[in-house]
């Protein structure tokens, strides 16, 4: 009786080890189980929150290739783009728990979705400028060329007028002066004596010229004596910068074709000084004719 009460005791405790092991392996397995799913749920958020730091990388990228361009959406794209710096900032300080990871997975979608409008607008931007850089760049090109054929053009001009004006000058040739002994019948007679001398004529002779308008034309004779005092009227005329103090001035009525001009100057009862007189004659302040003379 007493081997069969200890038998049967024995078995008792098998069946309850055997119980406790089995219990044991269970919990055992299960807690694997769990590990192996927290292993396997840790993989896959920090996976998904790589995944979302990449795409907002390229989503960056695409922004700073964007701004580039330089186009009317820059500021735009400018702000778009510290969104997405502030995120992956943001992202990159998380703990990276599945809610925050769904939340941050949203707002990427909705920056994507705002930079795919962007940019699309922008490269439309992008094409406008293009064409209107080629555009302008055409416009300058022709503008050049215009310039180019406006300053020959105006070139051409001031070389004609210039060659219209010295072919408009008038001649004056054929200076010559002569010292005058006038008699009381009014007759002249030619020296060359000073004390003889009452007055000096001065003739000269005008070119024709079919360019030269027809009008009164003005000239200023100047004569000075050995003495270099200028004789006459002693007149000064003042032409901008330049004066010219002159003897006379004679009016000639010119019609394009030559003619001849003779003045005289007197010498007041005075006798003329001896010595070598110079006569010029001058168009306004332009010297156009020369010669000189000696009284003895």
């Amino acid at each position: 009786m007493e081997n069969q009460k200890s038998n049967s005791s024995l078995k008792a405790v098998v069946v309850v080890l055997a119980l406790l092991l089995l219990g044991s392996l269970a919990y055992i397995f299960k807690m694997t189980k769990d590990a192996k799913a927290v292993d396997t749920e840790l993989l896959t958020v920090k996976s998904e929150k790589d995944n979302v730091l990449d795409s907002l990388a390229i989503l960056k990228t695409t922004y700073d290739k964007a701004i580039e361009d330089k186009t009317a959406l820059s500021d735009d794209l400018i702000a778009e783009r510290e969104k997405v710096i502030n995120l992956i900032s943001d992202l990159k300080k998380s703990k990276g728990d599945t809610a925050s990871l769904r939340k941050y997975r949203s707002q990427f979608v909705a920056l994507q979705s705002k930079m795919k409008s962007l940019v699309a607008e922008n490269e439309n931007l992008k094409k406008a400028n293009e064409t209107l850089t080629v555009q302008r760049d055409s416009t300058i090109l022709v503008l050049g060329e215009q310039k180019k054929f406006n300053d020959t053009l105006v070139v051409q001009n001031e070389n004609l007028a210039k060659t219209v004006e010295k072919a408009s000058k008038l001649v004056v040739m054929n200076l010559r002066t002569q010292a005058i002994k006038q008699r009381s019948s009014g007759k002249q007679i030619d020296t060359d004596k000073a004390s003889r001398a009452d007055k000096l004529k001065v003739c000269f002779s005008i070119a024709a010229n079919v360019v030269t308008k027809s009008g009164d034309k003005t000239y200023f004779v100047q004569i000075i004596d050995a003495k270099n005092n200028v004789l006459g009227d002693k007149q000064t005329e003042n032409f901008g910068e330049t004066s010219l103090t002159y003897s006379f001035t004679t009016k000639v009525s010119y019609d394009g074709k030559s003619v001849d001009v003779c003045e005289f100057l007197d010498g007041k009862g005075k006798d003329f000084e001896r010595g070598t007189y110079f006569v010029n004659i001058f168009d306004k302040s332009d010297l156009v004719s020369k010669t000189s003379f000696s009284l003895r």
